[in-house]
This record gives structure tokens, C-alpha cells and sequence, in this order.
């Protein structure tokens, strides 16, 4: 298999392969397992208690949104290990802080919109 398509068709290759084992396993488990459907193996488990009235529950925006603040600032941390790295090679000090403080600067702005928009108080 030489030319441009070889590398893609081992690739496909692999793709099979992989699919006929999971497909392998799933059927296999079919297969294997008892199946003895029960009125009450068919109910809605929830935390060990019997589930009452309907499905339907509202939940606050505002937990969503102290998530997503969590995952962009945990994120942003992320990056500041890499500019420690850098900023004591040669040559790259004095540009590498003005980055980083004008990055910081970002996220003390998006922070304090946050904070004025009233989103960090919790309920």
C-alpha cells in the first residue's frame, strides 16, 4: 500500500477492527446475560427512593453558570504554568509579563463583569 491513500486505508483498517470488537463484545453480551424483565426492574431508580410525581424539575441557570465560570478560570490557570516556564528563558522576560499581565487583565475584566452583573452571589 504505497501512494497517498495507504496510510488512510490502515487507518480504516483499524477503524473495523476496532468496531468489530465492540460490536463482538455488545453482541456477546446479549447473548450471555439473563433477560427476565420484572414490573419493578422496569421503575425508575433514583437514589433508593420510589419516585414520585412527575419527571419535570426546574433547576437555577446559576448553578450552570458558576460551572462555566469554574471551567474558563480553571482553564485560564492552565496557561499560567507555561508562561512560568517561558518567562525565565532569555530573552523572553519583559515581553512575556507585558502578555501575561495584559491575559490577567482579561480575566479581571471578565471577573469584575461577573461580579457586577451579580452572578458570584449564590443563592
Amino acid at each position: 500500500m504505497q501512494g497517498y491513500f495507504g496510510s488512510y486505508v490502515v487507518v480504516g483498517v483499524l477503524f473495523l477492527i476496532g468496531g468489530g470488537i465492540v460490536g463482538g463484545a455488545l453482541m456477546a453480551n446479549r447473548m450471555l446475560r439473563p433477560h427476565v424483565p420484572t414490573a419493578e426492574k422496569l421503575t425508575t431508580y433514583e437514589c433508593g427512593v420510589d419516585p414520585v410525581g412527575e419527571g419535570w424539575a426546574q433547576s437555577y441557570v446559576r448553578y450552570y453558570v458558576f460551572a462555566y465560570l469554574y471551567v474558563v478560570f480553571a482553564v485560564d490557570a492552565v496557561f499560567l504554568f507555561p508562561w512560568a516556564t517561558v518567562f525565565a528563558a532569555p530573552g523572553y522576560g519583559m515581553v512575556t509579563l507585558a502578555e501575561m499581565f495584559l491575559f490577567l487583565g482579561f480575566l479581571a475584566t471578565g471577573l469584575l463583569y461577573a461580579w457586577r452583573k451579580g452572578v458570584l452571589t449564590w443563592v
